[in-house]
């Protein structure tokens, strides 16, 4: 049986994988984030599987391969936190590519929603029987224009969400194509013509910080900025100014740069040693959720049972387009003369 190291385990995952009854791979369930303060914990496994803010870097990579670790499953679609040039040679890295683009899609869509028509302040005054309107005038999505940043799965499904509410949609991608109602431009027109912008790509050198303070003056003026991808994807302080100064009207944010020690757990009781992610909850027009975009049943039913298919074709050698490589431009189609594997 093959033995799997579990780490950032919360409720949620241990039901969606022990609901897979596996009797071909046997996991241990850490609550623990995987770090180089937490790696011993995989000596005596054959693989570890990992999160989002599990921190796998050169060190830790050096570390697992020591103890004998062939492969790393992420039960997530982005693997910026992995070092996989380090890993290449060593230790293979797979990944979960499309759980579920609906999910992660329509919580951007729930999130500037809610945002645009002060549904969460509502919410809140009518618990006090507060039933004023004032201070809760919206403004319709019919006719607004939407820059959509990244056209991979998760975007092209939030564009058509979009066009069902009979928006303008630019798009930007590294890799245009033609799509009904949809304009691909490039970055400067979509930061220039979008009422909304909402990013949908992976978190890379050339995508970290795409909203920065070199971007503020392209934006338009009143602009909402929607991340439901990774927090790195926007510089906070950039957008913290940007909010100030009245160029960007609101933020939807999921993710956030800084997130590793703050999301996915219970902060109530402490004071945030984070001014700026403080300084953008206490902002009115600023709605944070802890990454939950992906947590859907759906979802997580999906993630379990791909990162389980990704561990059994690795130990019966058979191939699997979800294998991360440093080398390929593009993850699936392998520039090497691998038949199998990555090397």
């Amino acid at each position: 049986m093959v033995k799997v190291a579990f780490f950032d385990t919360k409720n949620y995952d241990r039901e969606a994988f022990e609901r897979l009854n596996s009797k071909e791979v046997a996991f241990k369930f850490f609550e623990t984030k995987l770090s180089e303060d937490t790696v011993e914990l995989a000596k005596g496994y054959d693989g570890v599987c990992v999160f989002v803010n599990d921190n796998v870097n050169q060190n830790v990579i050096d570390k697992l391969y020591e103890y004998g670790i062939c492969f790393i499953v992420l039960r997530c679609a982005g693997y910026n936190n992995v070092d996989v040039t380090a890993a290449f040679g060593k230790i293979h890295v797979f990944r979960v590519p499309a759980y579920s683009p609906y999910a992660v899609a329509e919580h951007a869509m729930a999130l500037l929603l809610t945002s645009i028509r002060r549904i969460h302040k509502a919410y809140i005054r009518s618990r006090d029987f507060n039933f004023s309107l004032n201070g809760l005038t919206g403004f319709d999505l019919h006719g607004k224009t939407v820059g959509v940043i990244g056209a991979g799965k998760i975007g092209t499904v939030f564009m058509n969400i979009c066009k069902g509410f009979g928006m303008n949609v630019l798009a930007y991608d590294r890799f245009p194509r033609e799509m009904d109602g949809v304009r691909f431009t490039d970055l400067d027109e979509l930061f220039k013509e979008s009422d909304i912008i909402s990013l949908h790509c992976p978190l890379t050198e050339e995508t970290k910080h795409i909203i920065g303070f070199d971007t503020l003056p392209k934006l338009k003026k009143g602009v909402m900025i929607i991340n439901t991808s990774r927090g790195g994807l926007i510089d906070a302080e950039a957008l913290l100014q940007g909010i100030k100064d009245r160029k960007i009207g609101g933020a939807c944010l999921d993710v956030y740069e800084e997130e590793a020690d703050i999301f996915f757990n219970d902060n109530s009781g402490h004071i945030l040693g984070d001014d700026v992610l403080a300084r953008l909850i206490s902002m009115p027009n600023v709605i944070v959720t802890s990454h939950q975009a992906f947590l859907t049943q759906e979802a997580l039913d999906n993630i379990a049972g791909t990162t389980l298919q990704n561990i059994l074709d690795f130990t019966e050698n058979k191939d699997n387009d979800n294998e991360i490589c440093y080398r390929c431009a593009n993850i699936g189609k392998c520039k090497s003369s691998r038949k199998s594997k990555c090397f």
